[in-house]
């Protein structure tokens, strides 16, 4: 059939670009996503869409449409932690990998899912493989006490497409707040959210609520899952369209702050398994995020027990 249509709804430019519904959305990303449009369709999209923005419904027609698709990761009695990293690192350490094997080490399952989506920022990926950890297949189960990195292109290929095309235009599209609010799980998942923006912490709770996921959100580390090692942010629960504050944020940084390693893989790495084993402090924002992750997680076993 196309996306033309489609286009011609949402391309009328910021004021005059029609909604979709959620079917229409659904049928466009999952064209999108079987790789049945043409290079300049699928730039087309992209680019309507970033003048006219998403709205909740359109992206949950995105996401029924990616839950369709994934090669998901076999899912625990005990809901699996899902940590997307897409944004890596610019500025600060990324510290995704270690709130990832804190919560395994407590016990947690923990699934890392991500790819490279800018060429100058450190990923997930290139932390974990200084750490060792390889990255895994969708289809391996996580058990509880494990984590696991899985690239995007494991779970879904045309996801990885729509991510890339950001390398052609430099302009974010819808996949990169897809990514952010999927269950690549067959089964219960907290899914840990991230916006950079406030306006996205609305968007983002406005889909979680139409998706009916269970899932946490903050401001994180340059839009990564993981608290700001500096300053407490805010962390919300969303379940059953609830929007709960778990933890306020706080005004300005910490009394004492954390000495932080250089930004490279190898750096971070190191400062990693340092604070795993004991040798370095661990952030007081990123223990108590984590304390909350695990919170909410008993809180699920025990409503659904």
């Amino acid at each position: 059939m196309g996306i033309s249509q489609y286009i011609k709804e949402i391309g009328r430019g910021k004021d005059g670009a029609r909604a979709l519904t959620r079917a229409q959305a659904a049928d466009l990303m999952g064209q999108v996503l079987d790789g049945a449009v043409s290079d300049l369709e699928l730039g087309g999209f992209c680019l309507a869409m970033r003048i006219k923005g998403e709205t909740p419904e359109e992206m949950a027609g995105f996401l029924d449409a990616t839950h369709a698709r994934l090669r998901r990761v076999p899912g625990n009695s005990r809901p699996i932690v899902v940590l997307p990293s897409y944004n890596g690192a610019r500025k600060l350490p990324l510290l995704t990998p270690l709130l990832a094997l804190l919560l395994a080490r407590r016990g947690a399952a923990v699934l890392v899912h991500g790819t490279a989506t800018e060429d100058r920022r450190v990923t997930a990926e290139a932390v974990f493989a200084a750490l060792g950890v390889a990255p895994a297949a969708p289809a391996q189960a996580i058990a509880p006490g494990a984590c696991a990195f899985v690239p995007t292109e494991a779970l879904l290929p045309g996801l990885k497409r729509l991510l890339d095309v950001r390398r052609s235009v430099g302009l974010r599209n819808p996949g990169h707040s897809l990514v952010k609010l999927m269950n690549p799980v067959h089964g219960p998942a907290l899914i840990v959210g991230s916006h950079t923006h406030p306006e996205y912490a609305v968007s983002m709770a406005a889909t979680f609520a139409l998706t009916g996921a269970h899932a946490l959100l903050l401001r994180g580390t340059e839009g990564e899952p993981v608290a700001d090692a500096r300053r407490q942010p805010r962390i919300e629960a969303l379940r059953d369209g609830q929007r709960i504050e778990r933890i306020a944020a706080q005004d300005g940084p910490l009394a004492q702050l954390p000495e932080l390693p250089a930004i490279d893989p190898a750096a971070t790495a190191a400062y990693t398994r340092a604070v795993l084993d004991g040798q370095a402090p661990l952030p007081a924002p990123i223990a108590r995020q984590a304390d909350c992750i695990l919170a909410e997680i008993h809180a699920d076993e025990r409503t659904t027990a």
